[in-house]
Order: structure tokens, then C-alpha cells, then sequence
């Protein structure tokens, strides 16, 4: 079983960064996804598993981003993912990217799940909804 934080490690390269050597502000929404997509497979729910089966995915609705600190080149990041709420068609999480536990980033991300096909939205089936919704109720427990 994973944690209620789920944490992904990132190293910064040179394409991560801008002329100044510091990590293009974009580059920071990549490694959250990554994070979130990671979070999902440790979970069992693998995108492609997801749209070629269930024909569902999740797809970014919303997203509050507030930038601290920068990262440079180099560093050794984790990358974060809490849920926040679950509900049947959408997911509210807390991300950040930290270096040495200090946040650099952090962000409040609104999920939608959608039909691969026609991108409407659908509710995730039982287990995965159920799956989901301990780790909401791990969290408020911290």
C-alpha cells in the first residue's frame, strides 16, 4: 500500500533549465505530472491501461501554481501528490516539488475523468472511486 504523500524523485538537467540556469517554469508542471502518473501506476491504474480499458482517463481542469524558490541545475527534487478530495467524476490534489523538504513549488491541481473517446465526463467505476477515496481519508487524518 503506498501513502497517503506520495513522492516522486526528479534530477534537474540541462533541459530543464532557462539561459540562467534555473528551471523554466513550465518544467515544473512535466514533473507533476509525472508525479501524478506515477502515483496512479503505484496504485494499479496505469493510463494506458486506463484508456484502452475502461476507455477513461483524467484530465487537467484546473491548476494553482505558486512559485517560492527556484531549482537549478542538478538538484536533486521529489515531487508530491496528495488527494485532497474525491469525488465521483473529479479529483482535487495537493502537489508540491521540494528540495531537501523545502518547497520550491507548490500547486492545487482539479482532475476531471473523462471518456477517452469523447472527453465528456464520466464517473470512475466502484473500485477505482473506492481505491481513491481512502487515500482523501488518509489525508484528513493527518
Amino acid at each position: 500500500m503506498i501513502e497517503a504523500r506520495f513522492s516522486w524523485p526528479t534530477r534537474i538537467y540541462w533541459e530543464d533549465t532557462d539561459a540562467g540556469g534555473v528551471v523554466y517554469h513550465a518544467r515544473y508542471v512535466a514533473f507533476m505530472e509525472r508525479a501524478r502518473t506515477e502515483w496512479m501506476r503505484a496504485m494499479g491504474y496505469g493510463q494506458e491501461a486506463m484508456r484502452s480499458g475502461d476507455g477513461q482517463v483524467f484530465v487537467v481542469r484546473a491548476m494553482t501554481l505558486d512559485f517560492l524558490k527556484p531549482a537549478r541545475l542538478d538538484d536533486a527534487l521529489e515531487t508530491t501528490v496528495e488527494l485532497l478530495q474525491c469525488r465521483r467524476a473529479s479529483l482535487v490534489i495537493c502537489q508540491a516539488v521540494l528540495r531537501d523538504g523545502q518547497p520550491l513549488v507548490t500547486a492545487q491541481v482539479r482532475l476531471a475523468a473523462v471518456g477517452a473517446r469523447d472527453f465528456r465526463p464520466q464517473a470512475m467505476d466502484d473500485t477505482l472511486y473506492a481505491t481513491l477515496k481512502q487515500f482523501e481519508t488518509l489525508h484528513a487524518q493527518d
